[in-house]
Parts: C-alpha cells; structure tokens; sequence
C-alpha cells in the first residue's frame, strides 16, 4: 500500500463528522507574510470559505504571492489557493476583516500592531499566531495585542501548538489549541481555523498556552546543541524533559495551569521543536553543537529562529519571578555569554543534587 497524500486524508475525513466549522464565511487578514503566516492565509483560505488578504512587509514579495500564488521565499513549492490576495497595504489587508490573525515576529509584533492601530475594524477578533516573549518588557504576545490595540482587548486570543508550517500547509493531520480569556473568543477561533486536517481545541488558559509555545524555542536550542555534540538520545530526552519541567515552573508561578504545559502547547510543541527536522531553533542549536559561531549561523538564515531573542527575554523573566531555569541559564550564557557547548552541558549535569518533583 502506498503512502497516504494530503488529498487522500481530505477525502477520508470530510464525509464524518468534522468539517470546517466556521462554514460561515468571513473577512480574514493575515499579518505577516513569512512561513507561518502564510500557511495560515492558505489554510483559512482553502475551499473558499473565508476571504483572505495576506499582509506581507515587502512589497515585490506581496505581487509574487498574489500573481504566482506561491511564496518561494518563505514557503517554496506550496501551491497557495488562486483566491488568496497578498498586499503590502496594511489598510487593505484588514478593511472589512471580522479576523485578524497577527503573526510578525515577536520582536515586530508591536511595531506592526501600533502602526494597524484604527485599522482594525471595530468588533474584529484579533488572534495571535506567534511565539515569543518581548525584549525589554517580558510580555506574551496577547499581552503586546493588548498594549498596542487597548480597545480591543476583550476580543484578543492566541492560537498555539505543535505545527510546523510546511506540514499545515500540505495538509498533514496537526492539532493545536485556541486560547483566549473570553470562551466565545476562544471558539471563534476554533471554528475559524477547524478543517478536516487541522483540528483545534480551546482553552481559557492563555498565560499558560503563550508560555508553553515562547519556552519551548530556547528548550529545542539546547536539544540541538545536545544533538551536534552527539550526546545520543538520552541526552536528548533529559532535556526535553528537564526543559518541561522549568517551564511549568515558571507558567505556573505567573498563573498557568500546570496542566496546560502537558498538553498541544506545552509538551506536544517542546516534543515536535525539538526533534523536528524542519525546527529552525533546533537547527541553530546543532550547530552551535558542531562549533559554529552564531554570528554566521544567523547571517546564513532567511526565517527567524525565535529562541535566539528569547532565550534572553524568558531568562529576564524567569529572574524577575524568582524562578529557577537552569537550561535557559545555560543558553543564556552560550548564546550571549560566549560558554562553550559542553561546559554548559558539563555545568547542568554536576548541579546540586535534588528531588526530581519539588513541594
């Protein structure tokens, strides 16, 4: 028997139950035209069901989507629908839009956000996409929505989860979860993004859904870094599970559930990034492992690999709510500090002995 292609799944899930629940169509824009943007703008567009303009910052890469209906720089060799417009005209992407999905960078999310400002159509839901934690002032990315569009703070959630774009995009089985304050947010959401290829779950617990997918960035850097040393896979599996451990401690000191972390956005994300092939955070980390230097691992790359910038956010964070991380101490002080990869591997395994679960 062959192996089961995207089309195939399609077929063989439509005629149940799921389908896609938001069959109301509605206006979407999408802001941020990189990889993960993009596969979103495909998936919310596929069928025909929403209307999609996707916002991208560069304007010749806006004319190449639109007319080629392929983002070769970010997303190359996936065919995007004919229906789906790109701009680099942040008006018209979200002129009319009832959803507004944000997915910049984390370090551009309020630049782009505070420039959308009066743009964004009264009573829009508004979803945040990306994963981070912000320099400087230790937010979450719903919490940045929040600062830079006040007046639609009640209407503000985060879709998060184990999904890498080039899979959604080819229509591969993921689950993730929708997160917001509000539950008629939160199913908004769900039903908006919900395929027979893409199912979405909801919860209210958004501290703990944007912690789990900012963290999980800096965890799979050291997975990485574990795996150019050739450290094997125990090693590996330590991390992960080292790595699950802090970050609960911290998401749960701020508010989170703990139970949230053993879900789609916190266990589920920290497994796919950090074993993942096609995990930028965790390719970074190989090759710091191998012995080379940041400085021209990032000037070689065209995506972003997010657990760079917060790696140093997630420990400022950790510092300021008195939370131990030894793993992101230990990234910290690679990435920034100029540590070997094996002294920090050396540091985290000679640490003070202690119980595996604390009281």
């Amino acid at each position: 028997m062959g192996r089961v292609g995207p089309t195939d799944l399609e077929g063989l899930l439509r005629p149940r139950h799921i389908r896609r629940y938001g069959s109301v169509a509605m206006k979407v824009g999408v802001v941020g035209g990189g990889s993960w943007g993009t596969a979103l703008a495909r998936l919310l567009s596929a069928g025909g069901t929403h209307d999609v303009t996707l916002w991208c910052r560069n304007a010749t890469l806006a004319a190449e989507v639109t007319a080629r209906h392929e983002n070769t720089r970010y997303l190359p060799g996936v065919q995007l629908p004919d229906a789906l417009r790109a701009t680099a005209d942040l008006g018209a992407a979200l002129a009319g839009a009832a959803l507004v999905v944000a997915v910049p960078p984390s370090h551009a999310m309020r630049e782009v956000l505070e420039r959308a400002g009066s743009l964004v159509p009264r009573g829009a839901i508004l979803v945040t996409a990306s994963k981070g934690v912000e320099d400087g002032t230790f937010k979450t990315m719903s919490a940045v929505l929040a600062e830079a569009l006040p007046e639609h703070h009640a209407r503000i959630g985060v879709l998060s989860g184990p999904g890498f774009a080039k899979d959604v995009a080819a229509g591969l089985p993921t689950a993730v979860t929708a997160a917001a304050e509000k539950a008629e947010v939160a199913r908004a959401i769900q039903e908006a993004f919900t395929t027979p290829t893409f199912r979405v779950y909801t919860s209210a617990d958004v501290v703990g859904v944007e912690l789990g997918g900012a963290i999980k960035n800096v965890i799979a850097m050291a997975a990485g870094v574990s795996d150019g040393l050739g450290l094997g896979h125990s090693t590996r599996a330590a991390l992960i599970t080292r790595g699950l451990a802090e970050t609960t401690r911290l998401a749960v000191k701020l508010g989170a559930d703990a139970r949230t972390l053993a879900g789609l956005s916190g266990l589920g994300d920290l497994v796919l990034t950090c074993t993942g092939d096609l995990s930028r955070n965790r390719a970074v980390g190989l090759r710091l492992g191998r012995g080379e230097r940041l400085q021209d691992i990032l000037g070689g790359m065209t995506m972003v690999a997010e657990g760079v910038r917060n790696t140093r956010s997630v420990r400022e964070l950790a510092r300021a709510a008195s939370v131990d991380m030894p793993i992101t101490e230990q990234m910290f002080l690679l990435l920034y500090e100029g540590k070997s990869p094996i002294q920090a591997v050396s540091d985290l395994m000679t640490r003070q002995l202690k119980a595996e679960v604390e009281s």
